[in-house]
């Protein structure tokens, strides 16, 4: 068993003070108390630490030895209670977030901006991938808390809905886009640039199989920001989340609704079982508030 800490501290103050009546006024305990505390310590160790010289209570050779180690020990017990004390407070924490790329360029800055603003000793990490090997490690306990497309499944899992957004239509800036915004079957008709897989590129897809047609792209990526450039680029069509075009190319770029209208929502997902502390209750109320 690990040296009992009180213990430590008595010896100390004996042998500081040289007397077990100061060191029990010192401690707030009797003088019988501190006794025993000194006596089980020396039970423990099986050496005698403290030796009485006339009227004086001096430690033996064995307790001086003991003597640096136990204030190095009571000084890091002292060091310990102090780190936890902003984490006591809720002034300090960490929070793992998981992302894809589009949430983590274009809604979680300013979300972790504010968090960071109430919370200034909050650490906060972000680690970008698809949304299976982002659950997956949610699932393990490498992350707190996953931003993703919808749906999400897992019953581990607790998913709460938090951002709708529309997903546009994107041409070069001189393409013909109709008037009232392409429908499936016109764009079924251009060279499509499109997500390689993943929950948007699935409601991409089911949105189009609801007009009976399949979308057929000519070139898949996994990057938004690699479909706005080729976009932009005149290589083609594509359909792109509303949040990942509010810094558009302007120059470039031409945007539309589509016909039905289309969205997909992002979702907030945390385990079940997780302790929501006070860092990750504010990361997730400030992207509550994102559009506010």
């Amino acid at each position: 068993m690990p040296l009992n800490l009180e213990q430590l501290a008595t010896f100390i103050h004996v042998a500081d003070l040289g007397s077990f009546t100061a060191a029990a006024d010192k401690v707030g305990l009797t003088q019988p108390a501190v006794s025993l505390q000194i006596k089980l310590l020396e039970q423990r160790l099986g050496v005698r630490l403290v030796e009485r010289i006339g009227r004086r209570a001096q430690p033996t050779t064995a307790g001086l030895d003991l003597l640096s180690y136990a204030r190095r020990m009571t000084q890091e017990s002292i060091a310990a209670e102090e780190a936890m004390i902003p984490h006591r407070d809720g002034a300090a924490g960490r929070v793992r977030i998981g992302s894809g790329a589009t949430a983590s360029i274009h809604l979680l800055p300013l979300a972790i901006a504010r968090a960071m603003k109430r919370m200034p000793g909050l650490e906060i990490t972000v680690r970008i991938g698809n949304a299976d090997d982002i659950l997956r490690d949610l699932e393990s306990n490498l992350l707190d808390l996953a931003v993703a497309a919808l749906p999400a499944h897992g019953r581990p899992f607790e998913i709460e809905p938090f951002y709708e957004e529309e997903m546009l239509a994107v041409a070069h800036k001189d393409s013909d886009m109709p008037s009232q915004g392409p429908d499936a079957a016109f764009l079924c008709d251009k060279p499509l640039l499109l997500y390689e897989g993943g929950n948007t590129r699935r409601c991409i897809d089911d949105w189009m199989r609801a007009a009976g047609l399949q979308a057929k792209p000519t070139m898949e990526f996994g990057s938004v920001e690699a479909i706005k450039e080729l976009v932009a680029a005149g290589l083609g069509w594509s359909i792109l989340p509303e949040l990942a075009l509010k810094r558009n190319r302007a120059d470039f770029l031409t945007t539309s609704s589509v016909r039905p209208k289309l969205t997909r929502q992002l979702g907030m997902i945390v385990r079940r079982d997780k302790l929501l502390t006070r860092g990750l209750r504010t990361i997730m109320q400030c992207l509550r508030n994102f559009q506010s």
